[in-house]
């Protein structure tokens, strides 16, 4: 069995990892933490701004923002591991559309038995404003989903 989790560095997806690692872990069971990227050029052409674009390395066959996402599922392998959980790798994938739909379908490629994933806890207009990859993960996805509440604040 294979457990997806969508890792994004926030402190959200950190709770994700470690409630994951405590909660469902089984022996013998891997997981896949994955990180959706995408150009930013791509995010310029539905989001412009008038911002410079930072020029890449013009020898590298990557997007410096695919290094980036590259190091940022490494970054949560070792969470994971930290957590307890033993055989876990990094997976950086270029998003296609929206990064819920990327989520959706890299968990469908792995026939993942879980997909696990944190929250923001946003609710009403700024869930609505800044979109919800929890909540449209859990609704498009045919598997079962965890989804993560952020750690309450006292």
């Amino acid at each position: 069995m294979t457990i997806l989790i969508a890792y994004d560095g926030s402190e959200d997806a950190r709770t994700a990892i470690e409630y994951a690692a405590r909660t469902v872990k089984q022996e013998g069971e891997r997981a896949v933490l994955l990180t959706v990227w995408e150009p930013l050029l791509t995010q310029m052409a539905w989001a412009p701004l008038a911002i410079p674009v930072p020029a890449g390395d013009p020898d590298s066959e990557r997007y410096e923002e695919e290094n980036e996402a590259h190091k940022l599922a490494a970054q949560g392998v070792e969470l994971a591991r930290k957590a307890g959980w033993a055989d876990v790798t990094a997976r950086a994938e270029r998003n296609n559309g929206p990064i819920w739909s990327t989520i959706v379908d890299v968990a469908e490629e792995l026939d993942a038995s879980l997909i696990v994933i944190g929250s923001r806890g946003l609710s009403g207009a700024k869930s609505m404003l800044v979109g919800s990859v929890s909540n449209r993960v859990l609704h498009h996805a045919h598997r079962a989903t965890l989804v993560v509440p952020p750690v309450r604040k006292e």
